[in-house]
């Protein structure tokens, strides 16, 4: 088996069009990933300077009322994942900071898409968009070629009556072509290494073997699929047109036909629908700036007798704040309502859309690519979850001081000292370990693990009963 290895090997190297399309490739393919790493470093640096800003605007906010310093806000950023340059996934749509204020919950705002002047399909030019889409078709015309060129010439013939058993020597041909994959998959991840070794940790290197991992396995599927048609073909036109259509079936028609299918039997809420039916369960809760009702009065009842006293103006605390927290409190079960229902349809449709890479490994890569990059609808959620978790306790804290701070109900100029709205902590987020893509990933491997083994052993099934003689 080395030797034969050996010998395609040298056949390939030995094709000067081969080299020239490979160096090309690989400039290529680093050029592209150090500008995607370059583009990412300046989009951390300016997140960065817009956080602190953000934040020096905080600590320096002069005495005020801590109702209107709710209302003033703070943002939550999403950090900028070392990674998302590789494969940015729903990055470019979904935004990266969120405005956090009380009274209600705001959408994920200024995504790349919105801002950015490219238009095109495919949206920045990215390693993901040459590793996905036209090295595997490269490796596809490739892996035809080796094949058809040796049974054109015979000498596939001349080395089965040597004694060459031909499924030695097609998956010497498959290992062959796929080692060009893998080197090209290599040198886009140590360009991605070198160009900001800073950010890697322990974490961010199993991803990147993740995301190894997954594309490897991917472009074995490629190469075996393609020489499997070409042995079993009649004519070598035949065998590439499959094998093209193949490629565009996977990668262009069947996500989008699936897609849209998933959508149509688990389909999300419209935004106006979504706001509105959120809208008309909050409107059934106490309002902040106008308490009335029976849930006003049943709150001011408890907080009457809890403190022994007959009238608000008798509270030693302020019943403005308690108000406040208590509409607070309301419009938080809303949302829990309302975006616990709308991520148990995501997940859903993802684990639907997973499915279709029984019949299409490119979904699988994609979900692969995605999750191990960080930069997929399961890590921007875990994003939203903790953003709101965060300004809960943010406007608590708020409606805390304007409660029991020391103010009267009804003082409303109360202010409390500048050095308490420095002592509210940031937001802080922490991307999920690694570990968290085997809990919603896993399927996506085993799938294209299962694609591999198959074909390589059709392969091996056919090379037995194919008449080469």
């Amino acid at each position: 088996m080395q030797i034969i290895l050996h010998n395609e090997w040298l056949g390939l190297l030995r094709s000067k069009w081969l080299v020239t399309i490979l160096l090309l490739f690989g400039i290529a393919l680093t050029l592209v990933t150090w500008l995607s790493t370059l583009q990412n470093k300046q989009q951390a640096a300016a997140q960065i300077a817009a956080q602190k800003h953000i934040r020096n605007q905080w600590d320096s906010m002069k005495p005020t009322n801590p109702h209107s310093a709710a209302h003033y806000g703070s943002y939550a950023f999403k950090p900028i994942n070392a990674l998302s340059s590789l494969d940015a996934g729903v990055l470019a749509v979904t935004g990266n900071v969120i405005r956090l204020e009380g009274h209600g919950q705001n959408e994920a705002a200024y995504t790349e898409a919105a801002q950015s002047v490219h238009l095109s399909k495919f949206g920045k030019l990215l390693p993901a968009v040459l590793l996905q889409y036209l090295l595997p078709l490269w490796l596809l015309f490739l892996s035809f070629s080796s094949y058809t060129s040796e049974k054109k010439h015979q000498r596939i013939k001349l080395l089965v009556i040597q004694g060459t058993p031909l499924g030695k020597l097609l998956l010497a041909k498959i290992i062959s072509i796929w080692s060009i994959g893998l080197l090209l998959l290599l040198l886009s991840t140590v360009t991605q290494l070198v160009s900001i070794p800073t950010q890697y940790n322990a974490d961010v290197l199993n991803r990147l073997l993740l995301l190894y991992t997954g594309y490897g396995l991917y472009y074995f599927i490629i190469i075996a699929f393609t020489i499997w048609v070409s042995v079993v073909a009649k004519t070598n036109t035949a065998a590439l047109a499959f094998t093209v259509a193949a490629w565009v079936l996977w990668t262009i028609f069947l996500p989008q036909i699936i897609g849209n299918a998933v959508e149509k039997t688990a389909p999300l809420p419209t935004r106006i629908a979504f706001q509105k039916a959120m809208e008309e369960d909050r409107s059934k809760g106490i309002d902040g700036h106008n308490p009335a009702g029976d849930r006003q009065k049943e709150l001011e009842k408890a907080t009457l007798a809890k403190y022994g006293v007959d009238s608000l103006a008798a509270l030693p605390i302020n019943f403005d704040g308690i108000v406040m927290q208590a509409d607070e409190e309301y419009g938080n079960t809303v949302w829990d309502k309302h975006f616990g229902q709308l991520y148990k349809q995501l997940q859903v449709q993802k684990n639907t859309y997973q499915l279709s890479g029984f019949i299409n490994p490119f979904a699988s890569l994609q979900g692969v690519s995605m999750g191990a990059a960080g930069t997929d609808m399961v890590h921007h959620v875990h994003f939203l979850k903790e953003a709101e978790n965060y300004r809960r306790v943010f406007i608590k804290t708020l409606n805390d001081k304007h409660a029991f701070g020391g103010s009267k109900t009804g003082d409303w100029d109360w202010k409390p000292q500048a050095n308490f709205f420095s002592s509210i902590k940031d937001f802080s987020y922490q991307t999920p370990s690694y570990r968290s893509f085997w809990k919603n990933y896993w399927i996506d491997i085993a799938l294209l693990t299962l694609w591999a083994a198959v074909l390589a052993l059709t392969i091996l099934f056919t090379a037995k009963r194919v008449s080469i003689v």
